[in-house]
């Protein structure tokens, strides 16, 4: 083979390589769903962690269901990959996320220290954690979690900050949906 053939061959593979990995990794190509969990859902607050890919999918329960269960997850995911999970568990009283008891589930916990409803609020670097009065007809207070995939990559203290914004949305939604009055 001609050196001037062997260029031109390497060139076109190149470019072939090129245009097929462009194709592959062609952002989302998914839509999000106006509801998910057994609540709305906010595009704005969950875009920090919606990573391209073709196909979106709500893994697991509505938070809400009352029936006879106390809690309920649900996980969000894009191609099989789980990217924000929300979990709800109706409790008889309220836990304080910072106490010692709750620090297994935190790495690099801190105190939620403005929360915009009543309640008590940790946030780690993949999770936050809220208890709150909720007095309503299936629940005298409920610990809502909202935990990420860190593999999202980016700036730990900006996951945080989007973390507390997903939550801030989250739970009142959830009091909402259960009718709670506190």
């Amino acid at each position: 083979m001609s050196t001037t053939l062997r260029r031109v061959a390497v060139s076109a593979l190149t470019c072939g390589l090129a245009l097929s990995l462009t194709a592959c990794g062609s952002g989302r190509e998914y839509t999000l769903p106006k509801e998910a969990c057994g609540v709305p859902l906010n595009e704005k607050v969950l875009e920090p962690f919606l990573v391209d890919g073709e196909k979106f999918e709500v893994k697991g329960d509505s938070v809400i269901e009352t029936g006879t269960e106390t809690s309920g997850r649900c996980n969000l995911s894009v191609d099989d990959w789980f990217v924000v999970s929300f979990q709800v568990e109706k409790v008889d009283k309220i836990y304080d996320p910072m106490a010692p008891m709750e620090e297994f589930r935190f790495r690099n916990r801190a105190k939620i220290e403005n929360l915009p409803f009543p309640g008590l609020g940790a946030v780690g670097d993949f999770n936050s954690m809220v208890s709150t009065a909720c007095s309503g007809p299936t629940a005298d207070y409920l610990v809502a979690l909202v935990t990420i995939n860190l593999k999202t990559g980016g700036d730990v203290a900006e996951h945080r900050k989007s973390i507390e914004a997903i939550t801030f949305d989250f739970v009142p939604k959830v009091k909402k949906a259960l009718d709670c009055t506190a």
